[in-house]
């Protein structure tokens, strides 16, 4: 088995290596697939790209974007420690590792065990994929795109958004730069309505392998209990499905029984367990 690291500045060559092999299995890589996506479309560099090669196959792949944690739903869990071992100086600052339970949490048993670091649980997460969509009749409002005039109101939502869920704002870009990419990539930001006011929003992501990623998905607290979240979600849904979707996703918090009971009643199931890890030196 080898592992090679990449020019990090080379993400265009390095996607086209690795694509097919994660467009394979879209359900597990959908995180990494949008955000090597992303890097392509945005021009701009990756933190870590690494891939494993048994003889002329290539059989894994991981990759970093600055202040975020390894992308590691495409490394092999056997060869956890191996991947790791190669990060100790290509990226001795690593600062946590997120996918699917089983590979995260290989690889993060590799590394602390390793470094001696210390292993923090920052998400619990579920995916869910769409089976047959039901919108809700019953929610008052409707749903419209978001354009370049609604950037500063979505990158508000996102910064609350993120303080709810514990993630504090770490790219590089600002948030109404990163909206406004969304919305000029020809994502599906959608906002719902109620009576000339906004009071949700869903967005979901291009079409990437036949699958597009609904999230964030964020109604402010003054309107929340009405319904909006699944209407809006729904109306992301049907957009992606129009786009050309043939697989539609998202992620729930798994502590959260309100959302885990929402998505379903709008025909969405559940695939698998995700978590996001992160390290911190111990000091015991």
């Amino acid at each position: 088995m080898e592992i090679v690291l990449h020019d990090p500045a080379d993400v265009a060559g390095f996607a086209g290596l690795v694509r097919p092999l994660l467009a394979s299995d879209p359900l597990s890589h959908t995180v990494t697939l949008t955000v090597l996506d992303g890097l392509v479309r945005q021009g701009e560099p990756a933190e870590v790209l690494l891939s494993l090669h048994e003889g002329h196959e290539l059989v894994g792949a991981a990759l970093r974007t600055p202040g975020r944690p390894l992308q590691a739903s495409a490394v092999p869990v056997d060869h956890a420690a191996a991947v790791d071992a190669a990060l100790a100086t290509a990226d001795p600052a690593l600062p946590g590792v997120t996918g699917p339970t089983g590979p995260a949490e290989a690889f993060a048993a590799a590394h602390t065990s390793r470094t001696g670091a210390e292993r923090h649980v920052d998400r619990a997460l579920r995916l869910f994929t769409l089976g047959v969509l039901a919108p809700p009749t019953d929610v008052p409002g409707a749903a419209r795109r978001a354009g370049p005039a609604d950037a500063e109101l979505l990158a508000d939502w996102r910064v609350a958004f993120g303080v709810e869920e514990g993630m504090p704002w770490v790219e590089p870009r600002t948030p109404a730069e990163v909206v406004t990419a969304g919305i000029d990539s020809g994502a599906g930001e959608v906002l719902w309505e109620v009576d000339g006011t906004a009071v949700c929003q869903a967005a979901a992501r291009p079409v990437v392998a036949g699958m597009s990623r609904i999230g964030p998905v964020y109604t402010p607290p003054e309107h929340r209990r009405h319904g909006y979240a699944a209407a809006a979600t729904a109306a992301a849904a049907r957009w992606a499905l129009d786009e050309g979707a043939h697989t539609v996703l998202l992620f729930t918090d798994r502590n959260n029984a309100t959302t885990n009971a929402i998505y379903p009643r709008i025909g969405f199931v559940p695939v698998h367990d995700a978590v996001e890890l992160s390290f911190s030196e111990n000091r015991h």
